[in-house]
């Protein structure tokens, strides 16, 4: 263990702490853009700057180590200033429509301009009267508008350490970086298989649903914790419910209660959610009568199954029965299943399409 005084505050830290963690350990609110605790540290946005006494500059805490009787100053004037700046800087090739962004309210740029009130640029640069980055893709999933992106790299961390498609990466250097496929093609010519974590870690607009447009910006919207549907393996996620309707998914990254998938989801399960609302659902169970469906209540449906279910045991004995489970319900939904048919049935005609 070290000790470091971090804003008056003496602390204890294992050695090999980053100062950022060791500030948020003193209660410190250190403002980030490119850090992500899931991903490797970049140390690019310099939003985390701190003032340690004796050195003659500011360090960036997310990648620098604490050391033993560091004095730490989070919030000094020369903190302050620097943390403006930068923010000026993004700012000064930054799309400014956060009043009809995806992101707005969820936005860590607006939040932190907010914070350190910082309402324009002094900086023009080449963005206002050079090139724009938005890229126009096709794919139904993903939109890219990098007139809004702040070039933090946590799309391009999150691609290739995350989900391993290394689809994306910085093309170009100076005022024409950007993000890019390679050639600067559409994602649906690249590696990418859709899966949205370059949207569950994009800080800002840049990257947003477009499922989910129009819907409901975040603040708008209940989060209703649950359970994927799509196959056994028990991703958990955030269903976006506005005026009783699904209307978009966001990820839970908090390992206490997302600790199969940790905010990781997959094309189906973060963008295929609009059969929820469709008009061509049944809402009650169907009892078929002389050739004709009648809508049922579930007391009757199940009663009515289970009588069918006991006749034809009764009649042509267990094994006449089979069951044809599904891998779109959780596991313990399927060992419910097959412990039905052995335990309850008394058969071992069990199956699944997850066999194939």
């Amino acid at each position: 263990m070290i000790s470091l005084t971090i804003d008056g505050r003496e602390i204890q830290v294992p050695r090999g702490t980053t100062l950022l963690t060791a500030c948020r350990q003193a209660g410190a609110d250190i403002p980030t853009l490119c850090y992500d605790p899931d991903l490797r540290l970049a140390g690019s946005c310099r939003m985390c700057v701190v003032e340690v006494k004796g050195r003659r500059n500011l360090v960036a805490g997310c990648v620098t180590p604490a050391e033993n009787n560091m004095v730490v100053e989070t919030e000094s004037p020369d903190v302050v200033e620097s943390r403006k700046i930068i923010l000026e800087l993004l700012l000064a090739r930054h799309k400014l429509t956060c009043h009809t962004c995806e992101s707005d309210g969820s936005c860590k740029l607006q939040d932190y301009c907010y914070r350190y009130g910082v309402t324009d640029s002094r900086f023009t640069g080449e963005f206002h009267d050079g090139p724009h980055f938005s890229k126009e893709d096709a794919n139904p999933f993903i939109k890219r508008d990098y007139d809004k992106c702040i070039m933090c790299t946590r799309c391009v961390r999150a691609c290739e350490e995350i989900t391993g498609a290394q689809a994306i990466n910085v093309m170009n250097r100076g005022h024409h970086a950007k993000i890019a496929t390679i050639f600067d093609g559409n994602l649906e010519d690249s590696p990418c298989v859709f899966c949205g974590q370059c949207i569950m870690v994009c800080p800002v607009g840049a990257l947003t649903s477009k499922v989910a447009a129009g819907k409901g910006k975040s603040y708008q919207t209940e989060k209703v914790l649950t359970t994927c549907t799509y196959c056994g393996t028990g991703c958990t996620l955030e269903l976006n419910v506005k005026d009783d309707k699904v209307v978009g998914v966001t990820s839970v990254r908090d390992e206490n209660w997302s600790p199969v998938n940790r905010g990781a989801l997959c094309v189906k399960g973060r963008f295929g959610w609009d059969f929820i609302n469709s008009s061509d659902r049944l809402t009650t169970p169907l009892i078929r009568e002389n050739g004709e469906l009648r809508p049922a209540s579930w007391d009757e449906a199940l009663d009515f199954t289970a009588a069918k279910i006991k006749e034809i045991k009764g009649e042509h004995g267990p094994d006449s029965l089979a069951m044809f489970s599904s891998a779109r319900v959780t596991n313990e939904e399927n060992y419910l299943a097959q412990k039905l048919m052995r335990a309850a049935i008394g058969t071992n005609n069990v199956d699944h399409c997850a066999r194939l």
